[in-house]
This record gives C-alpha cells, sequence and structure tokens, in this order.
C-alpha cells in the first residue's frame, strides 16, 4: 500500500510508441524509460538550517528554482513520494527517488529507503522513515499536514485497454542485516526483526460516480509481485502477469483496498474523495482506471529495511 497519500489523460494513454515483438505488442508508458525527469531546487525554512535540497519529478526535463508547488506537466503521469511541504509556514521537503545513470547509458529511477533528517532550531532531532515511490497520478502540494495522507494524492490515471501484463526493467539491492526500523518522528526509534520488501503492482478499476459525488470502483485485474533478495545485476524485460477478475486465490496477489486505506480521485465536481473498492469485477469487465506503483518498501508506514533499493527502467504495457 501507499504510505503517503491527476493527471487527466484520454483513454488508452501515455503510449509513446508501439513495439510489434512476435505475436505480442508492446506499449511504453510515458516518461517510463525515466530519461527526462524535473530538477527542483528548494530552500527548506531557517529554523531546519536554511540548506537548499533538491527534490527531483519524472518529466520534461527542466530546473526549477523555489519552493512553488508542482504542477505535472508534458502528459506525464507519474508521480512519487517526493515531496514540498509547508506547515505552520514552515518548508520542508523530503525526497527518495533519484534519477541514476545505467550501465552502458541512460538513466533509470532509483527509489530508496532511507531515513529523513529533521533538525529544528539546532535542538529538536527528529528522523522519519521514508521509502521512495513511484505510481502513476499526482500528489497536491504544498502538503500541509499528516492527517488524511491520502488525500493529497490522487491514485491512478483514466485507462481502457486490458494488457496481458505489466513490463519493466529492474534490479534490487537488499541490505544485509535482516531487520526493520520503525521511525515516525515521535518518540524512539525501533529495531524490529525481518527485512521489508520492494515491490511492484499494477491494478485496473472500473470506477463510476453516484448522484452525490462519491467514487466507488470494482477490481478488473490485478498483478502484485514483492522482491525480498537482491539480484546480480540488471532483469531485463521483466513481465510482471495480470490476472482478471477476482484474484484473491491468485499468490502473491492483492486483496482489495480496505474502506479505510482507500485512495482518493477527484469527482466530477473536482473535489478529493476517497474511491471505495467494492468487489471483484467480472474477467470481461472494461477497465476505466489504471494504477502502476514501484515501492522501496511493502509494510507499514514509516517502517522500512534502510538501504532497500529498488532501480526500476523501461515501464511498459504488454499485449
Amino acid at each position: 500500500m501507499m504510505r503517503i497519500g491527476t493527471i487527466i489523460a484520454i483513454v488508452g494513454f501515455c503510449v509513446a510508441a508501439v513495439l510489434p515483438c512476435g505475436a505480442q505488442t508492446v506499449e511504453p508508458i510515458r516518461y517510463g524509460d525515466f530519461e527526462q525527469w524535473v530538477t527542483r531546487n528548494i530552500k527548506e525554512s531557517r529554523v531546519l538550517g536554511g540548506h537548499e535540497k533538491q527534490v527531483f519529478a519524472v518529466g520534461p526535463e527542466r530546473v526549477v528554482n523555489g519552493s512553488e508547488a508542482y504542477v505535472p506537466a508534458g502528459g506525464t503521469p507519474w508521480a512519487s513520494s517526493n515531496v514540498l511541504a509547508k506547515v505552520v509556514g514552515i518548508t520542508k521537503t523530503s525526497n527518495a527517488v533519484y534519477p541514476d545513470a545505467r550501465p552502458g547509458g541512460g538513466r533509470c529511477a532509483r527509489l530508496t529507503t532511507q531515513l529523513e533528517h529533521c533538525k529544528a532550531i539546532g535542538l529538536i532531532n527528529i528522523d522519519v522513515l521514508v521509502a521512495g515511490t513511484l505510481f502513476t497520478g499526482r500528489m497536491f502540494e504544498p502538503i500541509t499536514g499528516t492527517s488524511e495522507p491520502y488525500a493529497k494524492m490522487e491514485m491512478g490515471v483514466p485507462f481502457g485497454k486490458r494488457p496481458k501484463a505489466l513490463r519493466f526493467d529492474y534490479k534490487v539491492n537488499m541490505p544485509a542485516t535482516g531487520t526493520r526500523t520503525y521511525s515516525s518522528g515521535f518518540g524512539s526509534k525501533k529495531t524490529l526483526a525481518g527485512a521489508d520488501k520492494a515491490e511492484a503492482f499494477i491494478l485496473l478499476q472500473r470506477r463510476w460516480e453516484d448522484k452525490d459525488g462519491n467514487l466507488y470502483a470494482k477490481r478488473v485485474a490485478t498483478g502484485r509481485e514483492t522482491f525480498s533478495k537482491s539480484t546480480s545485476g540488471w532483469v531485463n524485460n521483466h513481465d510482471l502477469p495480470l490476472v482478471y477478475g477476482d484474484a484473491s486465490t491468485s499468490p502473491n496477489t492483492m486483496k482489495l483496498i480496505p474502506r479505510e486505506k482507500s485512495y482518493y480521485a477527484r469527482n466530477s465536481k473536482g473535489k478529493m474523495v476517497p474511491v471505495r473498492e467494492v468487489g471483484w469485477d467480472s474477467p470481461d469487465a472494461q477497465p476505466t482506471h489504471m494504477i502502476v506503483m514501484f515501492s522501496a518498501g511493502s509494510g507499514e508506514p514509516y517502517m522500512g529495511t534502510i538501504g532497500l533499493t529498488l532501480w526500476v527502467d523501461n515501464v511498459a504495457l504488454k499485449y
């Protein structure tokens, strides 16, 4: 599940090219080659040290100086856990998703689990564990509080096709500690036995809206995979199959989203409301939305294996 709480697109969005491969077709998701990034240079508030931090976003290559709220441009479908927060007049940033170089040329996305350190007025030291996460949708900045985190992000983008699999390249580095750290910034840090896992998933939903503006969804298709071990290098053209219809008995699947953890989206009135996932759809149903997510963690908020890193590249849909 996502740890922190849109792109308006036509059905079948984000197709950069169509590449025939025998009897199959592969459609890259736009900007899913992670060659283009927005670099944001943001100066945090003086009470936090006044340091200039870099915050990255996947989208048309450009540099933005200053603490302005990020608005996606160029049709990018990607958002991330990298955010700008302004709480009671204090500017703070968080960045755990980075552009990185691939051997032989080109760039990819590097997602890592790390401690976000905050030292206020030279006296108060706070460490918050964050897991780098990429997802299709939009984060609404600036973040102004910690309540209802999902209400600050729109999960999913319009989509009406029926792919067989999510295809991507990946690499994993799993620290040999065998432990997880819990650190929410309040109270002492805790070390727990057992390592976290990196995660990738794709969900297809059929959504609808009632007369009062409430949003509902049925799950059309599901694909999920976790990664618990380091890889010896890059794993290329990896396929994550989609299961259509009821996927509750499929191994390593993702259950229906509980009501209390519902993702959010904008209704027809432009208001952010929870999307209540109310059941499994029929195997031949036509989706209206797609959620793709990659994360350097798969556990509870503020908990993970420090240093766990997932690299992702060349994200596409296979038909």
